[in-house]
Formats: structure tokens, sequence, C-alpha cells
């Protein structure tokens, strides 16, 4: 995969906010591309098709001279019939090789265009890639992509496929013109049959991909709420809600099969039609000695095989899914990918964290309005506020998540954006309240992650994180395969602490990642964060009052601003500031101007005064 990296990620937010990057890769450009990936086996895949092709329009001329050798008894009858039995075995065997080649060459060209999309959707990023649901997703990266996968033996067995009628045509003008010219007269109905599949086939089956694709999306969404729908017992208004579009999927689905089936109706009318016409003429010429019995056979079949409108109307539809499919895959591909720096961090950094008027917009709304604010190097830092003052937001745009989209944030005084991601990943590490886990065992999932820590490491970050105990007591330890644990909501969060903890940079966040512990085992874990695992910046998105006391720093937002900054004890004496950690208490208290910091003990403000 080879994504062209977006000039300027401001840009791209922009183009994001416009719409203006979701018209998609034009789908020729995404068809070109599978098709010169798996260029030499569809040139080979061509090739075999085309010689089927020969040894099918050899053999009507094959059989109609060994049928005039037959009523002249002549001796090279027998030697013409082996002939024909030759080129009837040789069209089997090049056909079931081109058949089983073209499998192969499809689920080899399938995978090539599922990793060019899955990596282009990691090099995406989350938000960006927000705009497609994860049901859409999974569509466009399973069956649209298998279809667009299929483009190149579609368009190879489409080439040759003209071959066979093509010839045939040829042939049949050399055994007599005068049935030629019949048929002849037929070609501009066979053209506007098969212009008008090709039409109707499109549009049918675009949207027909659109619908799976919006089922599709429904189905995962309920099944990532299959719980609640269950203790709801809104089962069947579920599978009502999902299967909704089913109705308008058969409408499009019975298009598809109308259009298919007028072509099909079509040909089946016209194509005896010029037989009849090619027979009737062969037949004068033949009772006037100008043709013989084998030539009027051979006429007959190149007939047939001349207006052989099922094969080509069978590739051309192949043609038409893979086009289809490529442009919905086109579209997730036209998505600009996050680009990254060449820069390094500075090797003595302490890893302060500043935002310099950030400002980030979500669904139409200013989640974070003109944020400043400073972690000072090696101090940790609770972020605080109630539901929707952007406090994940603002965790995101710390490492990276997602950009800003106005202001900077800068890590030891380097810009984020102009990192090396390598640099990034390994110096920032992140733990989320709902941690995925990726990994065949115990041991590694807590190891994933941007470098390898080692076993020592792992087991390590993991009795930090008070996880070890637990994990030891699985069937086969750290061992033990991931998906056969046996874990509560409270251990998923301590694995996904460990891995964390493993690969701790100089910068840590915490997005509400003790959030299912209980209040002695976060007690062990943030001691251990102070001594067990690499010394550096914490930036703790906290809910819970005790969270908020163990920092060093308080950063208070309301409503998208930082409406102070200071250690816990000193806020605390703030009425709306308690009312944060408990919803619903009366807004009985004096207002601190935005911005502005409270008095604080003298460690948080040499801390402070360091990160200025």
């Amino acid at each position: 995969m080879a994504p062209q990296p977006a000039a300027d990620p401001a840009a791209a937010d922009a183009a994001d906010r416009t719409g203006t990057a979701g018209t998609g890769v034009p789908a020729g450009r995404v068809l070109t591309a599978a098709i010169r990936h798996s260029a030499g086996r569809a040139a080979v895949i061509c090739l075999l098709a085309a010689a089927s092709a020969a040894a099918a329009v050899a053999l009507p001329a094959a059989l109609g001279h060994t049928l005039d050798l037959a009523l002249d008894g002549a001796g090279e009858a027998a030697r013409w019939t082996a002939l024909c039995a030759l080129l009837v075995a040789a069209e089997v065997l090049l056909d079931a090789v081109s058949a089983r080649l073209t499998g192969t060459t499809d689920a080899r060209s399938t995978a090539w265009l599922r990793r060019r999309g899955l990596g282009h959707l990691l090099a995406v990023g989350p938000r960006r890639a927000a705009r497609f649901t994860h049901g859409d997703l999974v569509t466009r990266l399973s069956g649209n992509a298998a279809e667009a996968g299929a483009a190149p033996t579609a368009a190879a067995t489409a080439v040759s496929s003209l071959l066979t009628p093509l010839g045939a045509l040829v042939a049949l003008v050399l055994v007599d013109p005068w049935p030629a010219a019949a048929f002849c007269a037929g070609v501009p109905l066979l053209v506007l049959l098969l212009r008008a599949f090709a039409r109707g086939s499109s549009d049918s089956v675009s949207r027909y991909q659109r619908v799976q694709g919006e089922i599709a999306a429904r189905l995962v969404e309920a099944l990532a709420g299959a719980r609640t729908l269950a203790a709801a017992g809104t089962a069947d208004r579920e599978s009502t809600r999902v299967l909704a579009p089913l109705p308008e999927l058969a409408a499009h689905g019975r298009r598809m099969w109308h259009v298919y089936g007028q072509a099909m109706v079509g040909g089946g009318v016209l194509v005896p039609l010029l037989t009849i016409a090619v027979v009737a003429v062969g037949g004068v010429r033949l009772a006037a000695g100008e043709l013989s019995v084998g030539e009027l056979l051979a006429a007959s079949r190149y007939a047939a095989l001349a207006a052989g409108i099922g094969a080509v109307t069978g590739r051309l539809g192949a043609l038409v899914r893979s086009r289809a499919a490529a442009r919905r895959v086109g579209e997730l591909l036209a998505v600009p990918p996050v680009a990254y720096g060449c820069r390094d961090l500075p090797p003595d950094g302490t890893g302060r964290l500043e935002l310099r008027r950030v400002t980030a917009v979500r669904g139409g709304r200013e989640v974070l309005r003109g944020v400043d604010l400073v972690v000072p190097g090696g101090a940790t830092m609770a972020v605080v506020g109630r539901s929707g003052s952007g406090k994940s937001t603002l965790a995101a745009l710390a490492g990276r998540l997602a950009d800003p989209d106005g202001g900077r944030v800068l890590l030891d005084g380097v810009p984020l954006d102009g990192l090396d991601p390598a640099a990034l990943r390994r110096e920032v590490g992140y733990a989320f309240e709902r941690p995925a886990l990726f990994g065949r065992t115990v041991g590694e999932a807590v190891a994933f992650g941007a470098y390898d820590p080692g076993p020592g490491a792992v087991e390590d970050a993991a009795r930090a994180a008070s996880a070890d105990a637990f994990v030891r007591r699985l069937p086969a330890g750290y061992g033990t395969a991931l998906a056969n644990a046996p874990l509560s909501g409270g251990e998923f969060q301590r694995l996904g602490l460990a891995r964390a903890f493993a690969h701790a940079g100089r910068l840590l966040v915490l997005d509400d990642a003790t959030s299912s512990l209980d209040s002695v085992t976060e007690l062990q874990v943030s001691r251990a964060l102070t001594g067990r695992v690499r010394a550096g910046t914490r930036l703790l998105i906290a809910h819970r009052v005790s969270s908020a006391a163990r920092a060093d720093l308080v950063a208070w937002l309301e409503d998208g601003r930082v409406r102070a900054v200071g250690p816990h004890e000193a806020l605390w004496e703030l009425p709306d500031y308690r009312a944060v950690f408990a919803a619903g208490e009366g807004p009985e208290s004096r207002e601190v101007p935005e911005g502005r910091e409270v008095p604080r003990t003298p460690a948080a403000r040499a801390a402070a005064e360091e990160g200025r």
C-alpha cells in the first residue's frame, strides 16, 4: 500500500468538515491498481482464454470438414475426427486451468486490496474514519473488496469472451459471405441489448451494495449492544430496525435480476433468429451448390458462437459489479491519511506538554475553545469536568490520536504534527476506559505495542497494574489464550493499564483508565505509577475525587475552556468544583475568573513555575 499523504493536517480536517474529501477515488483508479497488481496472472488468464477461444472457433470448421470427408467416404475422415477430439479436449483443459488460476488470482487480488484498504484506514486515524459506520467499513473491506478484487480476472475473461464471437464472425465470412451478411443485419440489436444491460446493471448494483452496507452497519450496532437488548427485551424491535432496509434491498435485487433477465430473454429471442437466418441463407446457398453440407454445419455453429450473448453479458455483469464495488472502496481510500513529520524529540526532554490556543470541533460544535494549558515535565495532571466539557477530546489531542482544528500541541517544544510517527508512539502511551486487547495470549496482549518490551517488562508492568496475581491464577498464566481467559471488566482494564505501563514513554495519558477498579486497587495502581513505572509526565482524565486528589495539579474544564488550574485541595474550596464530582449539587459558589489559577501548595507552585 502506498497512500498519498495529506499535505497539511489542518487542510485535511477542513476537508472533513466540508465533505470535499469524501467524493471518492475514481473507481477506474482502484480497478487499474488491482489489475496492475495482478497483471502477470491476468495476462496468463487472458492467453489461456484466448487459446480456448481459438480452439472453440477452429472446432466448427474442423467438424464441417470432417463431415464432408465422411460423406465423400475419404480415408482422412478418421484423422480429422481425432483432430476434432483434440480440439474439444484442449478447450476443456484450457478452461479448467483458467478457472483454477482465476480463483487463486481473485483471492490474491482481494487480499491485496483488503490489506491496502485496512492499512489506509489505520493511517487515516479514528476521527477521519468516523464518517463511516463500523458495519459499513466491514462491508467495504470484505464483500466490496472481494468484488473489486475480481476485476483483473473479469477484465481478462471479458476481453477473451469477445474473441469467440469476433473470431466466429470472421470465420463465418470466410465460410460464405452471404450467411455472414444475414447475421450482421442483427448485430446492431445485439449492441443495443448489451448497452442497455450495462447501464441498468450499473445503477442497480450500486444501490444494492449501498443498502447492503446500511444493513451491515445496523447489524454491527445491534451486536455491540446485545446485552442491553437482551436486558431490555427489545430483540424483536431491534430485529425489525436492522432489517428495515430489506424491502429496498429486495427491490434493487429484483431490478438487477430484471435487467439481467431482459438481456437473457432478448438474447434468447435474438440468437435463435440470427441462427435461423444464417441457416436459411446457407440452405439456399447449399441448394444452389455454392455451399457444402459441412460448411452449412460450420456456418450454423459460427452463428451461434458469434451471437453468444450469454457469455458476454456474464462477463460484463462481473465488470459492472467490480466497478460499483471499486467505487465504494475508493470512497474509503479518498479519505486523506494523517500526515507526519520526521522530527525526533530532544533526548533530554522531560515530557512537558503544552496546548496553545487549541480548538476542537466535533459534530459541528466547539468542544474545546482556545485552550491554553501546560503540563510540567514529570508532573501528574488530572483533567476534570462535567460530561461534555471536552476531557476525552483533550486526551486524544495530547497524544495525537486526533488533530486540533486550531492551535498547536507540543511535546518538549516539538509540535506533534512534526514528529516522526515511530518517535511519537514510542514516547506517548495510552490507557483507556474500555481497552481493546490484541494478541493470542494474555502475555502477548500486554506486550502489544510499538515495540516488544520483553517478558520481564511485561510481568513488571502487570505487577504495577495489580494484574500479575490474577494472571498467574489463569490455567497457563501469561500463556493463557486471551479468548479463553475469564476476565472481569476490572481485570480487562488492569491488563490495558499493564500494556500502557510496559510501553510507558515520557508522556502517559490515562483516559479514565481506572474507572472499573475498586478504591484499594486504584490506590495500589496510583502508587505503582510513581514508583514502578518509567518516570514521566502523566495526564489523567479523572472522574473520581480520589484520582484528582493524588495528582500534582488539576485542570478544571468547563464548556470547552480551562476554568482553573491548581492543586486539588485548593480547588476543593470552590462549590462549583465540588459539584463536578457530585452531580445535582446546587451551584452555590463564588465565581473563579476563567483561566485564573487558584492558590496552590509550594510543590504545585514550583511545578507550575517550571512549566512556564
